[in-house]
């Protein structure tokens, strides 16, 4: 077995341009997926995974160890490196010793509708990686569709986004849009939008919930413009018993989700 030394190595290279930049994920549609568990979902869900690398001195999981031979026994390409090298790519300490450089999905809007997609979640510019990582782990543990990205949205593709999702993202689609081109698409296929906001008179656990629809939530700073909230159906307030005025938006997402789920 060949052991890459070298942090120069083109592939090296390449692994840990895509997990520092955003341009180089877009230029090149390939991302870096790090972690036992995750490059383990990666696998079992059919993603293009174009390799691996792993490195022999850190990786101890017996499990990760028969992927690692289950997969160069299929021709995927595993290289092997020295534990300093890869921790040059690493972004977590202590890294497990195994990541993956995979293909982005390319779902699109105009691929989606209420056949495939009855129910999901819409976000508007939501700038923290690690939020959108969460909501795509709630979306799958909650059972709904996927997630649109609306507007100047973090890339849901950042090793932090990746890292927070579990392997949802992987399992569900994860689609950008305009909101114009978001709101033209949900009245052709005749989706409920459902929005919150402080301003509300409704209590969200009072609604009635129904397919198909889409969970519209405004960005963690400004919540839901006039105009986002003017295309709900429906406007929901989540009550604050304390003195805080809002909840953070993986959070508050989570629990507009299982109510809804609870009701539907």
């Amino acid at each position: 077995m060949a052991v890459l030394t070298s942090p120069s190595n083109p592939k090296i290279k390449q692994a840990r341009l895509l997990a520092q930049q955003r341009k180089a994920r877009a230029a090149s549609g390939l991302f870096v997926v790090e972690g036992i568990r995750h490059v383990g979902e990666a696998i079992a869900a059919g993603a293009a995974v174009e390799y691996l690398c792993y490195a022999p001195d850190l990786l101890t999981s017996e499990f990760a160890l028969r992927l690692v031979a289950e997969q160069e026994g299929c021709g995927l390409p595993c290289y092997a490196v020295k534990p300093e090298v890869f921790a040059s790519l690493a972004e977590k300490d202590h890294p497990a010793g195994i990541l993956a450089v995979v293909r982005m999905r390319t779902e699109r809007l105009e691929d989606l509708s209420p056949q495939n997609f009855p129910w999901g979640v819409a976000l508007d510019a939501p700038q923290d990686p690690g939020n959108i990582g969460s909501i795509l782990r709630t979306i799958d543990a909650a059972g709904a569709s996927g997630l649109l990205l609306l507007g100047q949205a973090a890339d849901p593709y950042h090793p932090s986004a990746v890292r927070a999702s579990m392997g949802a993202i992987f399992w569900h689609p994860v689609v950008t849009a305009t909101f114009e081109a978001f709101t033209a698409w949900a009245g052709r296929h005749a989706y409920h939008l459902y929005g919150t906001s402080a301003h509300a008179s409704q209590d969200y656990r009072e609604a009635r919930y129904e397919k198909p629809c889409i969970l519209l939530m405004g960005s963690e700073r400004q919540g839901l413009s006039e105009a986002q909230a003017a295309a709900c159906h429906t406007l929901l307030r989540m009550p604050m018993q304390g003195r805080v005025t809002s909840l953070n938006l993986a959070i508050a997402t989570g629990v507009m989700l299982y109510e809804m789920l609870a009701k539907m």
